[in-house]
Protein backbone atom coordinates (compact mmCIF):
# COMPACT_ATOMS: atom_id res chain seq x y z
CA UNK A 1 0.00 0.00 0.00
CA UNK A 2 2.76 2.43 0.90
CA UNK A 3 4.55 1.78 -2.40
CA UNK A 4 1.40 2.73 -4.30
CA UNK A 5 1.33 6.10 -2.57
CA UNK A 6 5.05 6.64 -3.08
CA UNK A 7 4.67 5.90 -6.81
CA UNK A 8 1.77 8.37 -7.02
CA UNK A 9 3.86 10.96 -5.18
CA UNK A 10 6.82 10.28 -7.49
CA UNK A 11 4.59 10.80 -10.54
CA UNK A 12 3.25 14.07 -9.10
CA UNK A 13 6.81 15.24 -8.40
CA UNK A 14 7.88 14.40 -11.96
CA UNK A 15 4.90 16.23 -13.45
CA UNK A 16 5.47 19.30 -11.31
CA UNK A 17 9.14 19.27 -12.36
CA UNK A 18 8.01 19.46 -15.98
CA UNK A 19 8.72 15.84 -16.90
CA UNK A 20 5.99 13.41 -17.87
CA UNK A 21 7.89 10.11 -17.72
CA UNK A 22 9.62 10.50 -21.03
CA UNK A 23 12.49 8.40 -22.27
CA UNK A 24 15.58 9.59 -24.08
CA UNK A 25 14.91 12.13 -26.77
CA UNK A 26 11.68 13.39 -25.19
CA UNK A 27 9.59 10.44 -26.40
CA UNK A 28 7.10 8.73 -24.12
CA UNK A 29 8.70 5.83 -22.27
CA UNK A 30 7.58 2.40 -23.49
CA UNK A 31 5.87 -0.12 -21.23
CA UNK A 32 9.13 -2.13 -21.18
CA UNK A 33 11.12 0.95 -20.09
CA UNK A 34 8.64 1.79 -17.34
CA UNK A 35 8.57 -1.77 -16.06
CA UNK A 36 12.36 -2.19 -16.12
CA UNK A 37 12.72 1.10 -14.24
CA UNK A 38 10.32 -0.22 -11.61
CA UNK A 39 12.20 -3.55 -11.43
CA UNK A 40 15.55 -1.79 -11.03
CA UNK A 41 14.20 0.57 -8.35
CA UNK A 42 12.96 -2.44 -6.41
CA UNK A 43 16.10 -4.55 -6.83
CA UNK A 44 17.26 -6.35 -3.73
CA UNK A 45 20.64 -7.67 -4.83
CA UNK A 46 22.40 -10.37 -2.85
CA UNK A 47 25.89 -9.38 -1.69
CA UNK A 48 27.39 -11.67 -4.34
CA UNK A 49 25.82 -9.72 -7.24
CA UNK A 50 26.43 -6.38 -8.90
CA UNK A 51 24.71 -4.64 -11.81
CA UNK A 52 26.53 -2.42 -14.32
CA UNK A 53 24.85 -0.17 -16.90
CA UNK A 54 27.35 0.46 -19.73
CA UNK A 55 25.05 3.24 -21.03
CA UNK A 56 23.34 5.10 -18.18
CA UNK A 57 20.54 6.19 -20.52
CA UNK A 58 19.74 2.62 -21.60
CA UNK A 59 18.14 0.62 -18.80
CA UNK A 60 17.19 -2.16 -21.23
CA UNK A 61 20.81 -3.33 -21.65
CA UNK A 62 22.98 -4.11 -18.65
CA UNK A 63 25.43 -6.57 -17.14
CA UNK A 64 25.13 -8.68 -14.01
CA UNK A 65 28.27 -9.84 -12.23
CA UNK A 66 27.89 -12.85 -9.95
CA UNK A 67 30.73 -13.75 -7.56
CA UNK A 68 29.63 -16.88 -5.65
CA UNK A 69 30.88 -17.11 -2.06
CA UNK A 70 30.10 -20.81 -1.61
CA UNK A 71 29.76 -24.04 -3.59
CA UNK A 72 31.75 -25.36 -6.56
CA UNK A 73 32.12 -21.89 -8.10
CA UNK A 74 33.26 -20.01 -4.95
CA UNK A 75 35.76 -17.30 -5.84
CA UNK A 76 34.72 -17.09 -9.49
CA UNK A 77 33.46 -13.98 -11.24
CA UNK A 78 30.80 -14.48 -13.91
CA UNK A 79 29.42 -11.76 -16.18
CA UNK A 80 25.93 -12.03 -17.71
CA UNK A 81 24.52 -9.66 -20.33
CA UNK A 82 20.83 -8.77 -20.18
CA UNK A 83 18.91 -7.43 -23.17
CA UNK A 84 15.35 -6.47 -22.34
CA UNK A 85 13.09 -6.33 -25.40
CA UNK A 86 10.08 -4.10 -26.00
CA UNK A 87 7.83 -7.09 -25.20
CA UNK A 88 8.97 -7.09 -21.56
CA UNK A 89 7.41 -8.07 -19.16
CA UNK A 90 5.36 -10.37 -21.40
CA UNK A 91 8.57 -11.76 -22.93
CA UNK A 92 11.61 -12.63 -20.80
CA UNK A 93 14.86 -10.73 -21.24
CA UNK A 94 17.64 -12.34 -23.30
CA UNK A 95 20.39 -13.43 -20.91
CA UNK A 96 23.84 -14.67 -21.96
CA UNK A 97 26.83 -15.65 -19.86
CA UNK A 98 29.84 -13.73 -21.21
CA UNK A 99 32.26 -15.72 -19.05
CA UNK A 100 33.07 -19.14 -20.46
CA UNK A 101 32.27 -21.54 -17.65
CA UNK A 102 32.28 -25.29 -17.06
CA UNK A 103 28.68 -25.70 -15.93
CA UNK A 104 25.89 -28.16 -16.76
CA UNK A 105 23.32 -25.39 -17.28
CA UNK A 106 25.47 -22.94 -19.28
CA UNK A 107 26.88 -24.00 -22.64
CA UNK A 108 30.21 -22.88 -24.07
CA UNK A 109 28.47 -20.18 -26.17
CA UNK A 110 26.99 -18.62 -23.02
CA UNK A 111 23.40 -19.83 -23.42
CA UNK A 112 21.73 -20.29 -20.06
CA UNK A 113 19.30 -23.07 -19.17
CA UNK A 114 17.02 -21.51 -16.57
CA UNK A 115 13.33 -22.43 -16.73
CA UNK A 116 12.09 -18.91 -15.93
CA UNK A 117 13.94 -17.59 -18.99
CA UNK A 118 11.98 -19.99 -21.19
CA UNK A 119 8.78 -21.96 -20.66
CA UNK A 120 8.13 -20.88 -17.05
CA UNK A 121 8.38 -17.13 -17.69
CA UNK A 122 5.42 -15.09 -16.41
CA UNK A 123 4.97 -11.30 -16.56
CA UNK A 124 4.81 -11.13 -12.75
CA UNK A 125 8.46 -12.26 -12.59
CA UNK A 126 11.06 -9.52 -12.28
CA UNK A 127 14.74 -8.96 -12.98
CA UNK A 128 15.27 -9.78 -9.30
CA UNK A 129 13.71 -13.25 -9.89
CA UNK A 130 16.16 -13.92 -12.72
CA UNK A 131 19.15 -12.75 -10.67
CA UNK A 132 18.25 -15.11 -7.82
CA UNK A 133 17.67 -17.92 -10.35
CA UNK A 134 21.11 -17.39 -11.90
CA UNK A 135 22.76 -17.22 -8.50
CA UNK A 136 21.04 -20.49 -7.54
CA UNK A 137 22.51 -22.19 -10.64
CA UNK A 138 25.97 -21.60 -9.19
CA UNK A 139 24.97 -22.94 -5.77
CA UNK A 140 23.07 -25.96 -7.12
CA UNK A 141 23.91 -26.90 -10.72
CA UNK A 142 21.09 -28.97 -12.23
CA UNK A 143 22.39 -31.99 -14.19
CA UNK A 144 18.80 -33.07 -14.97
CA UNK A 145 18.25 -30.26 -17.51
CA UNK A 146 21.68 -29.64 -19.06
CA UNK A 147 22.98 -27.54 -21.92
CA UNK A 148 26.51 -28.83 -21.34
CA UNK A 149 25.79 -32.57 -21.32
CA UNK A 150 29.39 -33.57 -20.64
CA UNK A 151 29.58 -31.44 -17.47
CA UNK A 152 26.19 -32.78 -16.35
CA UNK A 153 27.31 -36.38 -16.83
CA UNK A 154 30.50 -35.82 -14.83
CA UNK A 155 28.50 -34.13 -12.04
CA UNK A 156 26.14 -37.12 -11.87
CA UNK A 157 28.81 -39.83 -12.05
CA UNK A 158 31.85 -38.34 -10.30
CA UNK A 159 31.32 -35.25 -8.12
CA UNK A 160 35.00 -35.10 -7.17
CA UNK A 161 36.10 -34.99 -10.83
CA UNK A 162 33.41 -32.37 -11.52
CA UNK A 163 34.77 -30.21 -8.69
CA UNK A 164 38.33 -30.61 -10.05
CA UNK A 165 37.15 -29.63 -13.55
CA UNK A 166 35.38 -26.55 -12.19
CA UNK A 167 38.49 -25.50 -10.26
CA UNK A 168 40.69 -26.03 -13.31
CA UNK A 169 38.32 -23.92 -15.42
CA UNK A 170 38.21 -21.14 -12.79
CA UNK A 171 42.03 -20.97 -12.57
CA UNK A 172 42.29 -20.95 -16.36
CA UNK A 173 43.20 -24.08 -18.22
CA UNK A 174 41.95 -27.01 -20.23
CA UNK A 175 39.06 -29.27 -19.32
CA UNK A 176 39.24 -31.95 -21.97
CA UNK A 177 39.91 -30.15 -25.26
CA UNK A 178 38.27 -26.88 -24.13
CA UNK A 179 40.36 -23.98 -22.84
CA UNK A 180 38.83 -21.72 -20.16
CA UNK A 181 40.10 -18.22 -19.38
CA UNK A 182 40.87 -17.52 -15.73
CA UNK A 183 37.77 -16.11 -14.00
CA UNK A 184 38.77 -15.98 -10.33
CA UNK A 185 38.20 -12.60 -8.73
Amino acid sequence: MIKLFSLKQQKKDEESAGGNRTGAGGKKASAAQLRIQKDINELNLPKTCEIVFPDQDDLLTFKLIISPDEGFYKGGKFVFSFKVGQGYPHDPPKVKCETMVYHPNIDLEGNVCLNILREDWKPVLTINSIIYGLQYLFLEPNPEDPLNKEAAEVLQTNRRLFEQNVQRSLRGGYVGATYFERCLK
